[in-house]
């Protein structure tokens, strides 16, 4: 298929409209068949429960265009079987796992004009989300739901290469223990709005939570789970109860095992830990790895070895082996790769 006319280099991480997107509905008891739409536009009565009482979720993938010209998306079963864990959570109705991978083969490939070349730096960004589309004025569940994907051709996350990043410890709460912080709702990303914008103000790129029952264990971003690189090459990230369990995390913490012959522990980290790593970096789908140079708590910096110039050097190998295994140029574990007919 002919990609569309469009300056791909150029394109910034935001929202371009593609032609068709999935929608199905959830009523009496069960989901329809569902399909494609060219219908951009969502029409909701003013009582709708997702207005009422944020009764949404969402998830983020994206499809590439391979070194030898297929298209493929990263993995997409993570991210059905992480919408139907957050649905449970939030008394939604479950999109089933199958329908959910299909219904992004579908979106991808009514759209695969707008999937980025390869080379391009630009990728194919796919929103799956879900919310409650019926009346509710009590506090409870709604009854009826839509389950969406749309997509937008986005660029690397960072024009010009991956700087690292300067955080500053939040005095805010990410999630509380036994909360909602290790499902993807909408809510534990509207409550971050306001600390991101504080930290923007003081000329921090993001912050970094602590956990909020004792305050001395690492968390993570407002959107991003933590990657840190001890001073003899183990990769460690923070296990906790109140974090999203990141697929690119997950899948960067086999890529150090089994490509890299790394080191690699999920476990509890303390924040006095934390002065004497060697990298740290957020992983998350957007960027995969954005590094950070630098930890500010209330005036007190913790500087990595690795600089505030580029990627430490281990930080880099991770990126390059899973870009490169998303892009066809590495072969891939069975089932990461699922390409699109």
């Amino acid at each position: 298929m002919e990609k569309k006319d469009l300056d791909w280099a150029s394109l910034g991480f935001g929202y371009v409209q593609t032609e068709q997107r999935y929608v199905s509905n959830f009523k009496d008891g069960k989901w329809d068949e569902g399909g494609l739409t060219t219908d951009a536009n969502i029409v909701l009565n003013e009582c709708a429960g997702v207005l009422q009482y944020a009764q949404t979720c969402f998830e983020g993938l994206k499809a590439y265009t391979t070194e030898d010209g297929r298209i493929v998306t990263f993995r997409p079963d993570l991210n059905a079987d992480r919408m139907y864990t957050t649905a449970q959570r939030l008394e939604m109705p479950p999109f089933p796992k199958d329908k959910f991978v299909e219904a992004v083969k579908a979106v991808v490939k009514a759209n695969a004009a707008y999937v980025p070349p390869y080379g391009s730096g630009a990728t194919l960004y796919l929103r799956p989300y879900m919310f409650g589309s019926n009346p509710v004025i009590g506090v409870k569940p709604a009854t009826e739901y839509q389950f969406r994907i749309f997509c937008t051709p986005v660029g690397p996350y960072f024009k010009g290469g991956a700087k690292p990043l300067t955080l500053c410890v939040s005095d805010f709460d990410r999630a509380a223990p036994h909360g909602t912080g290790n499902i993807k709702a909408g809510l534990n990303y509207a409550m971050s709005l306001h600390p991101i914008v504080e930290a923007h103000k003081a000329g921090y790129a993001e912050n970094m939570y602590l956990d909020a029952a004792t305050r001395t264990k690492v968390e993570e971003t407002g959107g991003a789970n933590f990657l840190f690189v001890t001073k003899d090459g183990k990769v460690v990230t923070p296990k906790s109860n109140s974090i999203l369990p990141s697929i690119t995390r997950r899948s960067l913490m086999i890529v150090a095992k089994e490509y890299l012959g790394l080191e690699a522990e999920e476990r509890e980290i303390y924040f006095d830990e934390v002065k004497d790593f060697a990298e740290c970096g957020l992983c998350g789908t957007a960027a995969v790895i954005s590094p950070v140079g630098k930890i500010v708590d209330h005036g007190k910096e913790i500087s990595f070895p690795s600089g505030m110039d580029e990627m430490g050097p281990i930080t880099k190998k991770l990126y390059d082996t899973l870009t490169g295994i998303q892009m066809g140029r590495l072969d891939p574990p069975e089932g990461w790769i699922v390409e699109i007919d």
